[in-house]
């Protein structure tokens, strides 16, 4: 990749960190080019072909407001202006949350694109590294959800596998932000530790998955 564009997707493999309760994510060979093709004497299977078994919400992800609304829009009908254009990168020094105090001197805009980058960008994900779930990383309260609804952001991003905490308003900041009149797009697993914080061309692109609540993505940005 360019040395413009900075990659801020975790890396997929197999038995990766998830959510406690999801499924778990298992990568492997389903074929192997070179092996023999069962019942053909001599032939030669002629490429790899990986299995994936995975939830939707596994690794860098998105969102879909029917994650959490029973009638809500899917994958598939997300507009990509959500996900593709200017967003900023906004740096978290709270310990545990994203509280609104934090964020009014920032100013947030109608139809913004925010991403925050907190300290579970580094202890969360180097966790990660050995399969361990961080249950204390920094989250996003109720409050602080109806704040960035009230606000008009159109796109938020976390460095972690939730905008809600675990045990800590996790369905309530879900519901707040998914069920919106304008509901706000979510991407979260996200990996900013090599990111200062600032203005940023934004690319993220879900799978297009019919009916999907959510879809893994890769996201990379570029300094403007």
């Amino acid at each position: 990749m360019s040395k413009n564009w900075i990659d801020i997707s975790v890396e997929m493999r197999d038995g990766m960190v998830h959510w406690p309760g999801d499924p778990e994510c298992h990568i492997k060979l389903h074929v192997k080019l070179g092996d023999p093709v069962p019942g053909q004497p001599g032939k030669k299977i002629p490429c790899n072909l990986t299995h994936l078994t995975l939830s939707a919400h596994t690794g860098t992800h998105m969102d879909a407001p029917r994650h959490f609304v029973r009638d809500g829009v899917t994958m598939e009908q997300m507009p990509l202006e959500a996900v593709v254009g200017p967003c900023r990168v906004i740096e978290i020094f709270h310990k545990s949350k994203i509280t609104v105090d934090e964020l009014r001197p920032h100013r947030l805009k109608k139809n913004e694109r925010v991403l925050f980058k907190t300290r579970s960008s580094t202890k969360s994900w180097r966790m990660a590294k050995t399969s361990t779930f961080d249950e204390d990383f920094i989250y996003i309260p109720a409050d602080t959800a109806q704040y960035l609804v009230d606000s008009g952001v159109l796109t938020v991003g976390v460095d972690y596998l939730s905008v809600g905490g675990y045990n800590k308003d996790g369905v309530e900041c879900h519901q707040i932000m998914l069920g919106a009149k304008k509901p706000i797009w979510i991407i979260e697993g996200l990996n900013l530790a090599k990111v200062k914080p600032g203005k940023y061309d934004l690319v993220c692109l879900p799978l297009k998955i019919l009916g999907a609540d959510g879809a893994p993505a890769r996201a990379i940005l570029r300094r403007l």
